[in-house]
């Protein structure tokens, strides 16, 4: 064992399993898998198991986006951004990701449409994400563009009445990426 005043690094680590056969790699896999949640969540999403692999990380986002107010559960942008951020490192499918993002936009503004918020930094994450989705909805093939593009002009009819700068923030990207604003 390393006895350093260093934290260790993935080459350390690299170096530790160098001796390691099969069957210990897959002991180590198993305990892994078996210690958090967060782990199955990455290899199943890393080897597409499962019927839907974004099933996961809308239900974090809709944790953090939608919360239950009725048992003091708050809203929080940072906990609904990271399975974003998880899913990009794990998977980095860009479908998968405008997936997640138009998921968030779509909860974000349904719950302050329903609820009411009151918060500038919320919307003005709103709008960073709705940039985003926008973003990589145009990355994609142009075939795989128009279902997510119908579904963020209808966040963009819904949100644009929200104040806060969210209507501007949203029509200023669409018109960015070259959309109409008909309704």
């Amino acid at each position: 064992m390393v006895n350093s005043k260093k934290p260790p690094t993935w080459s350390d680590v690299k170096a530790a399993l160098k001796d390691f056969d099969r069957a210990d790699l897959l002991g180590l896999i198993e305990d892994l898998y078996a210690a958090r949640k967060d782990n199955q969540t990455f290899m199943h999403t890393r080897f597409g198991l499962g019927s839907d692999a974004l099933k996961p990380y809308k239900t974090i986002i809709d944790r953090w986006l939608w919360p239950d107010v009725f048992s003091n559960q708050s809203y929080s942008v940072a906990n609904a951004q990271k399975p974003l951020a998880d899913y990009q490192r794990v998977v980095g499918d860009p479908e998968g990701l405008a997936e997640l993002m138009i998921f968030y936009c779509r909860h974000a503004v349904g719950f302050s449409t329903e609820v009411g918020v009151a918060d500038q930094e919320y919307f003005d994450a709103l709008v960073r994400m709705f940039e985003q989705a926008l973003t990589t909805v145009m990355t994609l093939p142009e075939a795989k563009r128009e279902h997510f593009l119908v579904e963020l002009g209808e966040i963009r009819a819904t949100g644009r009445n929200l104040g806060w700068g969210v209507g501007s923030g949203f029509n200023d990207a669409w018109a960015l990426i070259g959309q109409k604003f008909g309704e």
